[in-house]
């Protein structure tokens, strides 16, 4: 029963869900006490005179209660939150066997760290959000999935035996729930109703590193070389490669906008390519489209997933972020 558990808590770390940073109420900006505010006497108002202009006070920073990791729109994101949350994952990638001794473990901590501090600054934004989108959250609401949880789990014993394990509290475990809770309404209000047909493209890619690479690939499809042979012999995504390069259907709202651009507006048999993404190189291939083509449920919730992503980033676009803490991510 420990093994559910655990998956659970993978299922909520993963989910970039990984607890309430600012569960505290932060004290907002205000002027410091002591400031006074000058009333005109008798003798001033009887006889006017011309103000001597002066240097307008400014209220000092407020002083965190605590040390921070970091700041997102004034409101702070605590260093003891982040470190129970580093604790609690690497615990976890322990648990699947990673080994820290080695570059690539050292690799995947490091960018588990700056992970875990990214979605902590999500965890604010989406919190100070949600209530513009109008999404609610009750106490109640959480305690009752808390309740449903633990009976899904084998019951109190298990989830004690499980927290023990895990070095959590049953605090510790709601407001991770809370988090992840907030995060899907909110994810459904930005993304809206997906609909359950639409225009879609079946597609191949080839994707290289380097602009010589690049060059060769163009070299060989305008000789006319199948677009599948050349993509088993040079692309680098392993999921497609064998493949020839098939990426299956696609609608729109899934992928990089100006890949998506590009996409539809090939005919069948059209080539588009090379395009610089990232930091390598892309070629495109549409073999057939075809309109009102139904989406399936698991690419339905892919494409709430995307929208809430661009959401998402443009929100920490928007907002002032300070980070205070080196997670050793380059």
């Amino acid at each position: 029963m420990i093994k559910r558990w655990t998956i659970l808590l993978i299922v909520l770390l993963a989910t970039l869900v990984l607890a309430a940073a600012c569960a505290n109420e932060e004290p907002s900006a205000r002027p410091a006490s002591g400031v006074t505010v000058q009333t005109p006497t008798a003798s001033s108002a009887a006889v006017p005179s011309t103000p001597t202009p002066g240097p307008t006070p400014v209220p000092p920073t407020p002083t965190p209660p605590a040390p921070l990791a970091a700041m997102v729109d004034g409101r702070y994101v605590f260093l003891a939150d982040y470190e129970r949350r580093v604790a609690q994952y690497q615990q976890v990638l322990l648990d699947q066997k990673l080994d820290p001794s080695t570059d690539d473990g050292q690799a995947e901590l490091k960018a588990m760290r700056q992970e875990v501090l990214d979605s902590l600054v999500n965890n604010v934004l989406v919190r100070e959000r949600a209530a513009d989108l109008g999404v609610t959250l009750t106490d109640q609401e959480v305690e009752a999935q808390v309740a449903a949880d633990i009976e899904a789990g084998g019951g109190q014993g298990s989830f004690t035996e499980w927290l023990s394990a895990t070095g959590q509290t049953r605090d510790d475990y709601k407001a991770n729930l809370q988090e992840a809770m907030l995060w899907q309404r909110v994810m459904d209000a930005v993304s809206g109703q997906i609909p359950e047909t639409a225009e879609q493209v079946h597609i191949r890619h080839i994707v290289v590193d380097t602009r010589e690479a690049a060059d060769r690939v163009q070299a060989q499809l305008q000789a006319g070389t199948d677009f599948s042979q050349v993509a088993r012999q040079s692309s680098l995504d392993l999921a497609t490669k064998d493949n020839g390069g098939d990426m299956g259907w696609f609608p729109r709202g899934l992928v990089d906008p100006e890949l998506e651009a590009i996409t539809f507006s090939l005919q069948p048999g059209e080539i588009a390519g090379p395009i610089e993404i990232g930091q390598g190189f892309r070629f495109l291939q549409v073999i057939e489209r075809q309109a009102g083509r139904a989406i399936p449920p698991e690419m339905q919730l892919d494409m709430k997933r995307a929208a809430f992503e661009r959401w998402l980033e443009e929100q920490r676009r928007e907002a002032q972020i300070e980070q205070f803490v080196d997670t050793g991510k380059e």
